[in-house]
């Protein structure tokens, strides 16, 4: 099983405002404690621009790079996505990092509301996905599309319109899925060929649904502690990954619990140990773990 982890987990985010930012030596020095071998890039800034700095910074922990988030307005017509695309899978194929992972940017700061999507936005996005899937074979990397919270592809009417308009993989974010409607346990049972990169994430389902009656805003939410260490929340992590397992997925599994850190003495490491912990507990023979290891 590849699991890597994510600068998230540590509070490490895009979005002004967010929370203390930790220093990336203390990240990466505690992910290296932790066992963890590899990573997701972060936030721009987070990591140095070089690719090559970037690769060698990574190296002096023993980790490697092997996705990055990519937040990008696919909807406007008239504004051409590929251009920033293209950078992004180019510095990835430079510096040897493996997973694109778009999303579908409002083009906001934050992920606490969206506009809708009219029939032209949508013919635009679905197009924009076809020109992207067109372009990645030049660079050599896998691209996916994130479905994401306030992000133009949220709800699970949105997740299937992407899944029947296009051919584009998906990352499986068991949170963001959660949270926008979809069950993620469904969407592998109907699409686990289409599934290319994952994020784990448990969920508390009770302030998952205040976000979805709009009573918490997505920030709010994520303060309010909605996403879980593995195997204390309510998604079927183990059925998920039994699901993938048994589809042939061999591509990583990312660590990746969302936190807002209240102080800068806050230890998220501890939770992603426990997540790990729970993961390395789903032991062959049990009821999810065919091929775990």
């Amino acid at each position: 099983m590849k699991t890597a982890g994510a600068p998230i987990s540590w509070g490490v985010c895009e979005v002004p405002d967010w929370g203390p930012q930790l220093d990336r030596s203390r990240v990466l020095a505690e992910m290296a404690e932790l066992g963890l071998t590899a990573t997701e890039l972060g936030p721009e800034g987070f990591l140095p621009p070089s690719p090559t700095r970037c690769r060698s910074l990574l190296e002096k922990y023993g980790l490697r790079a092997v996705g990055g988030f990519v937040p990008v307005v696919l909807h406007e017509p008239g504004w051409d996505p590929l251009p920033v695309v293209r950078a992004a899978m180019r510095a990835f194929r430079d510096g040897d990092v493996e997973v694109v992972v778009l999303a579908a940017s409002t083009g906001g700061e934050n992920y606490d509301d969206k506009p809708a999507l009219d029939a032209r936005g949508w013919k635009t996005l679905l197009g924009n996905l076809r020109l992207i899937l067109k372009d990645v074979r030049e660079f050599g990397r896998t691209v996916t599309l994130h479905p994401h919270v306030g992000t133009m592809v949220e709800s699970r009417d949105e997740v299937h319109r992407v899944l029947d308009g296009s051919a584009m993989p998906l990352c499986l974010d068991t949170g963001h899925l959660l949270i926008g409607g979809t069950d993620p346990g469904e969407l592998v049972t109907r699409a686990a060929k289409r599934i290319a990169h994952v994020h784990l994430k448990d969920v508390d389902t009770a302030l998952a649904e205040r976000v979805g009656r709009g009573e918490l805003t997505y920030t709010e939410a994520v303060r309010a502690g909605v996403y879980r260490p593995l195997g204390r929340g309510d998604v079927d992590i183990a059925g998920i990954v039994a699901g993938l397992t048994e589809a042939g997925y061999q591509g990583w599994y990312v660590m990746e619990q969302d936190v807002i850190l209240g102080s800068e003495d806050a230890d998220p490491k501890e939770h992603v140990r426990e997540s790990l912990a729970y993961l390395r507990g789903l032991a062959p023979g049990g009821r999810s773990a065919p091929g775990f290891r």
